[in-house]
C-alpha cells in the first residue's frame, strides 16, 4: 500500500465524522467563494480594454438631476476628448412589473454612441438601419434570446416616470463583453414625445484619446462647470459603476468581514474535529512508531489526512459556489455587475481549504508525533 492510499483510507476511516467535516468545510468555502467573486466584480474587475478610456459625466448632486444638452459641445472641445454621447435612463415597464422582465433602457444618440462604446459588436447594416429610424432600437443578444426578439420586432415600453409609451422597432442586435443586457433607442424620439426633457441628458459618456488622458479630462470637465447652476462630477466608467454599490454602504468592508468570520469558523470546526480524531489514535501512533515510522512520518501522515479532507470540502464548496454565481449571473438585479468566477478564485478557494487543513492539524499532529511508544501503548481512550 502506498503512502498516498494509506492517507486517503485513514482520512475517511470514520465516514460519518469525515463526511460532516467535509460538509462543514464545503459550506464555508461556498460562502467564501461567492464573497470572493463579489469582491472581484466590485473592486478588481477592470472590464474591457476600451472601458479604461471612457468617462461618465453626471450632475454632482445626484443622478436624479439632468444636465443641459449644450454641455456636450463644450466637453467635446476639451483636448484629449475623441467623442461624447448623451445617455438618459428610461424606467418604464415591459410586459409587467416582475423582476425578470426588468432590463435597462437608455435614450442616446445613434450617430455617436458606437464611437464611444467601441467594444460593442454589431453588423454595419444594422447600425445604419438604427440611425435611419427614429423609433429604432438596438438590444443585446442575451435580451434578444431571452424574449425571442428578431430584427423588425415591435417592442412597447410603458412609461411610468415619463408620460409616454415607447413604441420601438428592433433594428439591431449587438454583442458586448461584459454583457450590458440593455436596450438603446434614439433620444430624439423621446424628446419629441416628452417636450420638457428636450435639451437635457442624464449623463454624458466620453471616449478619451488614451487612458493617460482620463484623469486630465475629468478634472477639465469638472473645472469648466464648477460654478455653473448644474455642476458636474466626472469619473471613470468603473468608478461610476461602483457608486451604485456604495449606495448599499461599505460593501468592501462587509465582504471582508464575512470572509474573515467564515475562515475563523471553519478553522475552529476543523481544528476541533481533527484534534479529537488524532487524540483517539494515540495507541495507533505508538504502533506506527513500532513499525518504523519516524516523528516526521507521523506528523506528515496526520497533516496529510487533514489537508486531504479540507481539499475535498473546498472543491465541493467551490463547485456549489459556481452554481450560486451562475444563478446570480442570470438575475435581473445583477445587470450592472455581471459576476464571473475566474480560475484564480477556484485556485484561491482550494488554497484556502488546504491552509485550513494544515493549520487545524499542525498542533495536534505535532503533539501526537512526540508521543513515545510505551506511553502510547498504555493509553486508554
Amino acid at each position: 500500500m502506498t503512502l498516498t492510499r494509506f492517507v486517503a483510507k485513514n482520512a475517511f476511516r470514520n465516514k460519518r465524522r469525515s463526511i460532516l467535516t467535509v460538509l462543514s468545510i464545503g459550506f464555508s468555502l461556498l460562502l467564501l467563494t461567492f464573497m470572493m467573486t463579489l469582491w472581484h466584480a466590485f473592486a478588481l474587475e477592470d472590464g474591457s480594454a476600451e472601458s479604461s478610456e471612457r468617462l461618465i459625466v453626471r450632475h454632482r448632486v445626484s443622478l436624479a438631476f439632468p444636465l443641459p444638452g449644450y454641455y456636450r459641445e463644450k466637453i467635446r472641445a476639451i483636448p484629449g476628448v475623441v467623442a461624447v454621447v448623451p445617455s438618459s435612463w428610461f424606467q418604464g415597464v415591459y410586459k409587467d412589473q416582475k423582476p425578470e422582465n426588468f432590463f435597462p433602457r437608455f435614450a442616446t444618440d445613434p450617430d455617436e454612441f458606437l464611437k464611444v462604446y467601441r467594444d460593442i459588436q454589431i453588423p454595419e447594416d444594422q447600425v445604419k438601419a438604427w440611425q435611419r429610424d427614429r423609433q429604432g432600437a438596438i438590444v443585446s443578444d442575451s435580451l434578444a434570446q431571452k424574449y425571442g426578439w428578431k430584427l423588425g420586432d415591435h417592442v412597447v415600453i410603458q412609461g411610468d416616470i415619463y408620460p409616454v409609451d415607447l413604441e420601438l422597432y428592433i433594428r439591431g442586435i449587438y454583442h458586448g463583453d461584459p454583457d450590458p443586457k440593455s436596450l438603446y433607442f434614439n433620444t430624439k424620439y423621446l424628446e419629441e414625445s416628452v417636450s420638457f426633457i428636450k435639451g437635457q441628458a442624464g449623463t454624458f459618456g466620453i471616449l478619451a484619446d488614451n487612458p493617460s488622458d482620463v484623469s486630465k479630462i475629468a478634472s477639465a470637465v469638472d473645472d469648466m462647470f464648477r460654478n455653473s447652476p448644474q455642476p458636474t462630477k466626472t469619473e471613470s466608467e468603473k468608478a461610476f459603476g461602483l457608486e451604485f454599490v456604495a449606495m448599499m454602504g461599505n460593501v468592501k468592508a462587509f465582504i471582508l468581514s464575512i470572509c474573515g468570520a467564515v475562515l475563523f469558523a471553519t478553522l475552529l470546526v476543523s481544528a476541533n474535529t481533527i484534534a479529537m480524531s488524532i487524540r483517539e489514535r494515540t495507541r495507533e501512533v505508538a504502533v506506527l512508531k513500532t513499525l518504523g515510522f519516524t516523528k516526521r512520518g507521523v506528523l506528515g501522515l496526520f497533516v496529510g489526512e487533514a489537508v486531504a479532507l479540507s481539499i475535498v470540502g473546498g472543491l465541493m464548496g467551490a463547485c456549489l459556489g459556481r452554481a450560486m454565481v451562475y444563478g446570480f449571473e442570470h438575475a435581473p438585479q445583477m445587470t450592472f455587475f455581471p459576476l464571473k468566477m475566474t480560475p484564480l478564485i477556484w485556485l484561491m478557494a482550494l488554497a484556502v481549504s488546504a491552509l485550513v487543513g494544515l493549520l487545524s492539524a499542525a498542533i495536534p499532529s505535532y503533539h501526537a508525533s512526540q508521543v513515545n511508544i510505551v506511553d502510547g501503548l498504555r493509553h486508554i481512550g
